[in-house]
């Protein structure tokens, strides 16, 4: 059972920075394509930013240039390094992994962390 959990989040003002951190377990971690999305009420889940397992990156055309995502495989853990902050930021950040199977991939997400950006 893959298990992912989340870490970082909290409550900032504009401008400043927080690293999340997503610690995987139950899979062969190196074999995953990892990404970060984020939720707000109301609003469907969309892709912040995603890193291949040969390391390739993907970004928001929102937060591109002020977030970096990047992962040790060492640790078995995805990060997301989120520098300039803005208010519109804030949402549910969530983890997810999809993990390859015999037969295609299967995606797990972790329970999410808040982060809130004050004005």
């Amino acid at each position: 059972q893959v298990q992912l959990v989340e870490s970082g989040g909290g409550l900032v003002q504009a401008g400043g920075f927080l690293r999340l951190s997503c610690a995987a377990s139950g899979s062969i971690f190196s074999l995953n394509d990892m990404a970060w999305y984020r939720q707000t009420p109301g609003k469907q889940r969309e892709l912040v930013a995603d890193i291949t397992r040969g390391g390739s990156t993907n970004y928001a055309d929102s937060v591109k240039g002020r977030f970096t995502i990047s992962r040790d495989n060492a640790k078995n853990t995805v990060y997301l390094q989120m520098n300039s902050l803005k208010p519109e930021d804030t949402a549910v950040y969530y983890c997810n992994a999809r993990v390859p199977k015999a037969i295609g991939t299967q995606d797990y997400w972790g329970q999410g962390t808040q982060v809130t950006v004050s004005s």
